[in-house]
């Protein structure tokens, strides 16, 4: 008996600390807080984690111009760009699709393009992952993403996208498919 009491006492202390979060929801004004203050808060993080993961992604990205088109260029697609933390670690020369549905990182990535002069920026796509149709199929060499499979709405569907949007090569198949996880 006291045990079901004391689960019903932390359900109702949990539904009263997130009644503000429920009513903001409710009224339609969380979504857009989220969207302004996730950036920020992603800055932060991201730069805690690229810090204590740089060697790893040095070594996960060093081999990126192995996929490079037969003219030497490398086009890259990154899904979920964020905050642009990744840049440092693409070629010089590589240009850049980067795709995030929050345009609030927008001046992130122009803060990160200034310190990484070496890559440039095609262009930029506010769309989910799962919609890339602004991006023509075969048209990248690399596509990129880290920490963001977990966080989209239907991972099959943006890895449909990803082998859309991929350059074939030969017979029709990527040269190569690598998936890299790092925790």
């Amino acid at each position: 008996m006291e045990a079901s009491c004391l689960v019903v006492l932390l359900r109702l202390c949990v539904q009263i600390l997130c009644l503000p979060a429920y009513l903001l929801w409710y009224l339609g004004i969380w979504d857009p807080i989220c969207k302004k203050v996730f950036p920020h808060v992603l800055a932060v993080l991201s730069s805690i984690y690229s810090k204590r993961m740089y060697d790893k992604k040095k070594e996960m990205f060093s081999n990126l111009k192995d996929f490079s088109s037969p003219t030497g260029a490398l086009t890259l697609l990154e899904i979920g760009t964020g905050t642009g933390s990744n840049f440092q670690f693409y070629p010089a020369g590589c240009k850049i699709i980067c795709n995030d549905p929050n345009p609030n990182f927008q001046k992130f990535i122009d803060k990160s393009l200034a310190e990484n002069p070496h890559v440039q920026v095609e262009h930029c796509l506010v769309a989910p992952a799962e919609d890339l149709h602004q991006v023509p199929a075969a048209s990248v060499d690399v596509v990129v993403s880290t920490l963001v499979l977990c966080c989209v709405k239907s991972p099959e569907q943006v890895m449909k996208e990803v082998l859309r949007v991929l350059r074939l090569r030969g017979l029709g198949i990527p040269v190569r498919f690598s998936l890299s996880f790092s925790f």
